[in-house]
């Protein structure tokens, strides 16, 4: 039988819950001020007590954050995480995909443009840098318009 990482059945400190779950305690601390996670009610002179979906929770939390959704985005997945709610999960994940696409094809013409200013410096131009005049050039009109283009 493969080693499964052990999970308290009873409710956890603070620090067990992150633990289980991979964060730092001021992760939860963040997240609960932040109103992604439940504060669970202190007892009186007593150490709060954290249910195991609380793990579950700050699992999703991080899982969806390595797949590049923001924290306000994290919230409405959280809004949403029951079978009921499928299709519109399906339409973030889409709306961040395209995102996802868009900057990855905005990255390839920046590596293209930065691989011909190597190659220009890599020439052996005489003069001043390649590298440095582009750089002080003052933007095309089109990289003025995207710049002021509201996001």
């Amino acid at each position: 039988m493969p080693n499964r990482p052990t999970r308290s059945p009873t409710p956890a400190t603070i620090g067990r819950v992150a633990q289980e779950a991979g964060v730092n305690v001021e992760t939860v601390r963040y997240y609960q001020r932040i109103g992604l996670l439940a504060a669970p009610a202190r007892p009186l002179g007593g150490v709060r007590r954290y249910p195991e979906e609380t793990v579950v929770r700050l699992r999703f939390i991080r899982r969806a954050q390595r797949l590049g959704f923001s924290l306000d985005e994290i919230r409405n997945l959280l809004v949403l995480n029951d079978s009921v709610h499928c299709r519109e999960a399906r339409s973030l994940a889409a709306q961040k995909l395209a995102l996802v696409e868009s900057r990855i094809t905005d990255l390839r013409a920046l590596r293209g443009r930065l691989r011909e200013l190597v190659a220009a410096c890599d020439a052996g131009a005489t003069g001043a840098c390649p590298i440095l005049d582009t750089l002080s050039l003052p933007p095309p009109a089109e990289a003025q318009v995207n710049v002021n283009r509201p996001s």
